[in-house]
């Protein structure tokens, strides 16, 4: 292979050639780097899947991108899974116009199958381990939608529900005592936005970050509502939650069955929903797995290493089975 600019070229082989080592590791075979040129050898398929990615994140690199190990992996991941999947098309810039400091756009063929989900649904459901996107797409279309006038305000929320452990009476005002719990919404929400732009849309009440039991009673007309860790709902939270649902608004249930911190006498409220919504219409559901996990390399191998000791709490229904007891894709 040659590439016709040096600097470019040398982005892409990394420090010490590390993404060369990388497709080497995975793939079994050699990448020999030379100015410009890298000489890939090995068999006909596995060179032929490097090559592929060396000439997608090139690409990406002459755009403006920064291609790091991480995307090198995941490119690899996305290949292994669908050999013939046209990488241009699921890295493309889908989240174009939530404005934010850095590109946002799936990772994952899974992700990419949320994005275009969540267009199409007034209403999804998303079940998966964490560091898979849930959360931070979900906040990112839901930003993107904003911007475009497609609705007037957006709300996130969360139950305020400790995880493993008792932190007694916070002291502080109401807000000050949900802060803690919200945390992790404000830091997405940072990450998509300079802090004085947020913080004038939240003070304006554009945005609103604020915990579960706040939504009672409330109608969210023209909104984007996204409910996080949902597997910590009660059954009653979360039917009050799907019924604030108004006029012109969408709604993203996130949640991860895996981590309920509930009382072993309480069943999660979203896995109730995924029985009780399996076959209407209109509501899309996604399920990740432990191979959509887009953080460290490790996260992956954790979650697996609990599963095989039978840590993780799986008794989720798939909302998309339909009734016959057969295996199902991953994702859809």
């Amino acid at each position: 292979m040659i590439f016709d600019d040096n600097t470019s070229a040398a982005a892409l082989y990394g420090e010490g050639d590390r993404n060369l080592r990388i497709l080497e590791q995975e793939l079994s075979i050699e990448a020999r780097a030379r100015g410009n040129e890298v000489r890939l050898v090995g068999p006909a398929a596995p060179v032929a899947q490097a090559r592929k990615v060396l000439e997608h994140l090139y690409g990406r690199l002459r755009a403006g991108d920064v291609v790091k190990s991480r995307e090198v992996r995941e490119t690899l991941r996305t290949l292994t899974h669908q050999p013939n999947a046209d990488l241009e098309d699921v890295y493309e810039d889908v989240l174009a116009d939530v404005g934010a400091r850095r590109r946002i756009s799936a990772k994952t063929l899974a992700q990419r199958r949320y994005i275009d989900l969540m267009r199409k649904h007034d209403m999804v459901f998303s079940i998966g381990p964490a560091g898979t996107g849930k959360t931070y797409l979900a906040m990112a279309v839901a930003i993107a939608s904003l911007n475009r006038h497609e609705v007037s305000r957006v709300v996130l929320t969360r139950p305020a529900v400790e995880a493993g452990e008792k932190l007694g009476y916070l002291p502080g005002t109401m807000a000050e005592k949900v802060n803690p719990y919200l945390r992790p919404l404000y830091d997405a929400l940072g990450d998509m936005m300079d802090y004085e732009k947020s913080m004038r849309l939240l003070e304006r009440g554009v945005i609103e970050v604020a915990p579960l039991a706040f939504m009672r009673g409330r109608t969210l007309n023209d909104a984007f509502v996204i409910l996080d860790e949902a597997q910590n709902t009660t059954s009653e939270q979360m039917k009050m939650f799907l019924t604030r649902l108004g006029f012109e608004s969408r709604a993203i249930v996130t949640g991860d069955v895996t981590q309920i911190d509930l009382p072993a006498d309480r069943r999660s409220g979203l896995i109730e929903a995924l029985e009780v919504l399996r076959g209407v219409d209109g509501i899309g559901f996604m399920h990740f797995s432990d191979a959509d996990v887009v953080r460290h390399p490790l996260v992956q191998s954790i979650i697996r290493a609990y599963e095989r000791r039978g840590g993780g709490r799986r008794d989720v229904p798939r909302a998309d089975a339909g009734p016959a007891p057969e295996a199902e894709p991953e994702s859809e």
